[in-house]
Formats: C-alpha cells, sequence, structure tokens
C-alpha cells in the first residue's frame, strides 16, 4: 500500500479542464502537491483525461445525455444513480492507498455518491467542494424556462419530471426524479460527506433556506494564479468573455447587446451554443470572434489585451473563475447582478453590473464601458488585481483548506 505523510485523494467526474469545477479540481490539486502532498485522483475514464498513473482504477466514461443506443442506455441508467463500478474500483484504489483525507467536487450522474458510504467505512474524512445548486434542486440551477424556481423545495422534487427540467427531455428528467429521491432516501451525502466547501455566501443562503445544517457548510472563495497574468496599464479595444458556451450563459443576450451597441466582443471557449451563436452573430451583423478553446497562456494573453471581461450569466452561477481571472490580468469587469457574482462586484470601482438577461440593459453597458476614458479602465483593472492579490490568492485558499481539514481531525501543520 502506498503511504504517504499526507496524501489527498481528490474525486471529479472529469480529469480534465471541461469547465471551471475541473479548472478549480486541478488546480487544487496542483496547489497541494505543491506543498508536498501525495495526490491521488480519481475520475472517469475519458479520451480527454491528462495522463496519470492511477488512471487504471478509473471507471469507464458514461456522458450523460449522449446519444447511446438503446441497450447502452439501459446499461448506464442504474450508473447515474448509484455506479457499482464506481464504488467497486474505488475499494480497489483504498487498497493500495491510504489517503489522509477525499476532498471530492462533481460526482452527479458519473461517478455517483456511491463512493461516499465506502470512503466512511474506512474512517477518511470527506469534503466536498460545491459548484451549483444540485444538494437543493435535481436540475442544478434553480431556474426555469430563464425565470428562479423552486418548485422542488420541501421535497416536492417530481417537478424535475413534470417540468422536464434537464434538457427538456421527460426521460432524462425522470432519470434525475428517481436519482434525487434515491440519494435523499439513503443520506448518501448528508450521512457521508462531513463539510461542504462553498465558494459563495450566495450558495450558502440558499442551501441552508432549503434545510440543510448551516455548520454543514465553509466558506472558501475560489482562488486564480496571479502568476499566470501580467497585467498592464493599456486599455484594449474588445469585451471578452471566457468559458463554456452553453444555455444559461447569457450569450446569445450578449451577441445581440453587442449588435445594439457596435461593440467587439470575442467568446473564449466552446460549447453546444457554438454554432446558434455564430448563426445568430452573422443575421445581426455582430462583431464577434470566436477563437475555441485556447491554452493556459494564451487565454492569459487574450485577457490582458482585453477592455473589459463580460460575465452575462443569466442562471445562478456560484463564483465564476473567469471573473477573478479578468481581475487578475488587471481588467474590470461588466457581470450580471444574479446569484453569487453581485459579491466579486465593487460597482465602479472594479466593475459594472448588468441587468442579467436584457440586451438592452447590456448594450447600455457596454457602450458606457467603451465610452470611459481609458486611465479610468485601466484604474478600475487595477483595483480587481489588488483586490484578487489580497482575498483570493493561492496562499490564502491553501491556508484556508488546510484549516478545513486541521478542523476534521487531519493534522497537517
Amino acid at each position: 500500500m502506498l503511504t504517504s505523510t499526507n496524501c489527498l485523494l481528490a474525486i471529479n467526474n472529469y480529469y480534465y479542464p471541461r469547465g471551471g469545477a475541473e479548472v478549480l479540481f486541478l488546480e487544487h490539486n496542483r496547489l497541494f502537491e505543491n506543498i508536498g502532498w501525495q495526490v491521488v485522483p480519481f475520475s472517469m475514464r475519458h479520451a480527454k483525461n491528462l495522463p496519470t498513473p492511477w488512471s487504471n482504477y478509473f471507471p469507464d466514461e458514461i456522458e450523460f445525455g449522449a446519444d447511446y443506443g438503446l441497450a447502452a442506455k439501459l446499461i448506464r441508467a442504474p450508473r447515474v444513480i448509484y455506479s457499482l463500478q464506481a464504488r467497486a474500483r474505488m475499494r480497489e484504489l483504498l487498497d493500495a492507498v491510504a489517503p489522509r483525507i477525499a476532498h471530492i467536487h462533481n460526482i452527479y450522474h458519473h461517478l455517483s455518491p456511491s463512493v461516499l458510504p465506502l470512503l466512511k467505512e474506512r474512517g477518511i474524512p470527506v469534503v466536498m467542494t460545491l459548484h451549483d445548486l444540485k444538494l437543493a434542486c435535481p436540475a442544478y440551477t434553480m431556474m426555469r424556462g430563464g425565470e428562479p424556481c423552486e418548485r422542488c423545495r420541501g421535497g416536492k422534487l417530481y417537478n424535475v419530471a413534470v417540468n422536464r427540467c434537464i434538457k427538456g427531455s421527460l426521460a432524462l428528467s425522470s432519470l434525475v426524479m428517481v436519482e434525487a429521491y434515491a440519494h435523499r432516501a439513503l443520506g448518501l451525502y448528508s450521512a457521508n460527506v462531513d463539510r461542504f466547501v462553498v465558494p459563495s455566501r450566495f450558495l450558502l443562503d440558499k442551501l441552508v433556506e432549503w434545510g440543510w445544517p448551516r455548520e454543514r457548510f465553509v466558506h472558501i472563495p475560489n482562488f486564480v494564479d496571479i502568476d499566470r497574468f501580467k497585467p498592464h496599464a493599456e486599455a484594449g479595444r474588445r469585451f471578452i468573455y471566457c468559458g463554456r458556451l452553453d444555455e444559461l450563459k447569457g450569450l446569445e443576450t450578449l451577441v445581440r447587446a453587442a449588435a445594439l451597441a457596435h461593440q467587439p466582443v470575442t467568446l473564449i471557449g466552446r460549447g453546444p451554443l457554438e454554432e446558434r451563436l455564430r448563426t445568430l452573430s452573422a443575421e445581426l451583423g455582430a462583431d464577434i470572434v470566436f477563437t475555441g478553446y485556447l491554452t493556459k497562456d494564451a487565454l492569459a494573453a487574450a485577457i490582458q489585451e482585453a477592455r473589459a471581461i463580460i460575465v452575462p450569466s443569466e442562471c445562478n452561477e456560484n463564483a465564476p473563475l473567469s471573473l477573478l481571472e479578468g481581475y487578475a490580468a488587471g481588467r474590470p469587469v461588466i457581470g450580471s447582478h444574479i446569484a453569487g457574482i453581485p459579491e466579486l462586484v465593487r460597482e465602479d470601482e472594479t466593475a459594472i453590473a448588468d441587468l442579467a438577461g436584457a440586451a438592452a440593459a447590456l448594450a447600455e453597458a457596454l457602450a458606457r464601458f467603451a465610452a470611459l476614458p481609458d486611465a479610468r479602465v485601466s484604474a478600475m483593472g487595477a483595483a480587481g488585481r489588488a483586490w484578487v492579490e489580497r482575498d483570493f490568492n493561492a496562499a490564502t485558499y491553501v491556508d484556508r483548506q488546510l484549516a478545513l481539514y486541521d478542523a476534521l481531525g487531519v493534522r497537517v501543520r
């Protein structure tokens, strides 16, 4: 058995930078390796995974909502709810390593919480970072039709199927409904996770409103690697969005706003909405550049050349990393006034808030920001950079995580 003074078992569905949750997961691992910890990942197999000697323990890939044949769907459906394969592979891994603590990120639908009771049986403290509202809302977002929705509150989880909340599909929504009822009946999260880390106070307050005990949560904001960015004072001309091109990110609103305001926008990332956005931008004559996926260095360089970073989300966003990366690059932000985003906005000091989902309001914000003197834009970016250096840096993040691990009996100091 592999033993290490400090061994961290790091668990997440994917082992590549698919989105913000995966980026934080991988960066968390990197930080702990840098301070001498042995980090052992556990994810599902995937063609895009980063190389790791632990991949032989990973369960098979399951892509939720993919176009599998009937036989494949029947095989995968039980794994969405409770993956026996993931549990078996986890047992094999725990026979080979002795982690001091397990830190979980996203395991919904793919790995499933089947691994949690096993960790509890082995006496391994479990921490879970929450990136969304899944513990309360089976559809993650507490949104329906672009509007706030709390129909499932009070255990009325059947509403996820009634309203076809998952991809508009009755079959997928019904599966997620069964999943939610089963997980709650078995207490898979409530009985087996010692502490939940929440990056935003919005998320914490909302889960407490839905009945979770406040003492189960620890507020630890996300962080950004400030050394990746070399801010300079010169303000650029283009507005930049960084992230998945997905529903509820406000990207159609952003394209319409760019056309109304006659302002240039760059979309960095890929996702299922890309073709629709390309078509819409062509129809409206909007100045939209699609870069696709960029490497970490190329992304940092692009952000540093922006006039401002746009976070136009129309969903209950938790704590977007792209916003903090904008600040780290010395760029101010235009962010939606929704969910956890306002916690990261100091109006007219580091950012300007817009009205989520309103193209005219966002267009006005773009035009107003474009008209600001460059010196004012640079000053706002510098204020954001100073804020990140003080409160959202890697060292502070590690200290907060170590304090939490220590509180759970993992003597790490």
